[in-house]
């Protein structure tokens, strides 16, 4: 087969033959993208997260292996992204760049994922290095934002690091003008394993640390999980605020019920899901995506 001379791929064998034969079409689509603002003149947004893989972390659903296969990640993504109000997507720069090279990210917002060396059940997994993006390569790709995960376990010296590095990409970011989406956990070890602290308490004081950073906070949102209490979660900040999905194991409709609640809250300015709707319990995507969308953007009637 014969690499594509322009225009985008139409099968996961194109992808492989342009990476291949034709890196350079990368960088050629990243300059031609169709871009738009990155908030909506509605102002909220709807983001399928994408970002798991790059951390080891491939389970979704009760599957452990739910997200090993590229292709089949890359259908749901393009299906979820092809849904009317879904706006952009969250991910590494090997998901992102296949995901252009698909003709899925035209008219997109793009938030790029930045450290991903917190390797899921790793004895180093706090130490969540800068492995993906920074904010130059981010500005360079065309991008919207970039995304920072900050777990701070109080009793592993080691978070310092990770707070000084997001701090620095935090104010990066705000120099270049660039949404940094900072995303605070309290974080501790229990027999071994890396677990975040859901508690309301927990949750608010993360928040503060984290919208802390920096030098600037002008262009930072933050991504906060949906937890007890989120009225008085979301009194902890101003900032423009992303709800994240995570892997729930309750029924979807209690964990719909969760969003929609929280998404009627100050601040909270949207969705950023991904395995939650990639991989629903139905397998259905597109109406798992459908409904996300219908909570965010209550008024709007959804066609296909």
């Amino acid at each position: 087969m014969h690499p594509p001379t322009h225009g985008f791929a139409a099968s996961y064998d194109e992808i492989r033959d342009i990476r291949a034969f034709s890196p350079e079409r990368i960088p050629a689509l990243l300059a031609s993208r169709r871009r738009r603002p990155f908030v909506p003149s509605d102002g909220r947004l709807m983001i399928v997260a994408a970002d798991h893989p790059a951390r080891g972390s491939l389970s979704a659903g009760g599957r452990a292996d739910a997200m090993e296969s590229r292709p089949e990640l890359l259908g749901r993504l393009v299906t979820a992204l092809s849904r009317p109000g879904v706006d952009g997507v969250l991910g590494t720069a090997d998901i992102l760049e296949d995901l252009l090279l698909l003709g899925a990210l035209e008219d997109k917002v793009v938030l790029s994922s930045m450290n991903r060396g917190g390797i899921q059940g790793s004895t180093f997994e706090l130490d969540d290095r800068q492995t993906g993006y920074a904010v130059r390569d981010t500005v360079d790709a065309g991008f919207d934002a970039i995304k920072t995960l900050t777990r701070i376990d109080p009793d592993d010296p080691g978070s310092v690091r990770t707070l000084e590095l997001c701090a620095r990409v935090v104010t990066e970011a705000n120099r270049a003008g660039l949404v940094c989406m900072v995303e605070p956990f309290l974080s501790r070890r229990i027999d071994g394993q890396v677990s975040n602290d859901l508690s309301p308490e927990a949750v608010i004081r993360s928040i503060h640390i984290g919208q802390g950073l920096g030098g600037s906070s002008a262009y930072t949102w933050l991504k906060l999980p949906v937890v007890d209490e989120m009225e008085r979660v979301m009194a902890a900040t101003t900032l423009p605020t992303l709800l994240l999905g995570g892997d729930p194991t309750a029924e979807p409709e209690e964990t719909y019920a969760s969003w929609k609640a929280a998404l009627e809250l100050p601040s909270v300015r949207g969705l950023i899901v991904g395995r939650t709707l990639l991989f629903p319990e139905d397998d259905d995507v597109a109406a798992a995506v459908d409904t996300a969308v219908s909570l965010v953007r209550p008024q709007e009637v959804q066609t296909p």
